[in-house]
């Protein structure tokens, strides 16, 4: 299994990023994946999920109407659109893949990954 994220750049406030997951090394269509960031000092949080076919998807709080989350099934990417950002959006962003989620009928929610990109940095400054 390998996960590899790019585009992280440093933006000013307000600006957009988009990031991108290449996965490689399993049959990406049949797993959910993830979105993760972790900044300084701090513990590393959920972002984003989307499911399988990108029927369901969950965000965060903080991000939820200026972040979007979406998979590319025939390229085995994930993406995530980052609008609107933040100061508080800098942080190192990792791609995950969700290995164990909610049942299904249950409100969606990933609840543990097994493999881990090595991540891309976001940092969010005038």
């Amino acid at each position: 299994v390998q996960l590899v994220e790019s585009g992280g750049a440093m933006v000013h406030p307000g600006g957009s990023l988009r990031l991108s997951c290449a996965a490689s090394g399993f049959t990406f269509n049949i797993f959910d994946m993830s979105w993760h960031r972790q900044a300084p000092g701090k513990e590393r949080e959920l972002v984003a999920a989307i499911s399988t076919a990108s029927e369901d998807t969950i965000y965060a709080e903080s991000v939820k109407g200026r972040f979007t989350i979406s998979r590319d099934d025939a390229k085995n990417t994930v993406q995530l659109q980052m609008d609107r950002l933040k100061p508080e959006d800098t942080a190192r962003y990792f791609c995950a893949r969700v290995a164990v989620r909610s049942n299904r009928g249950d409100p969606y929610t990933p609840k543990s990954y097994d493999s881990w990109g090595q991540g891309t940095q976001v940092t969010v400054s005038s």
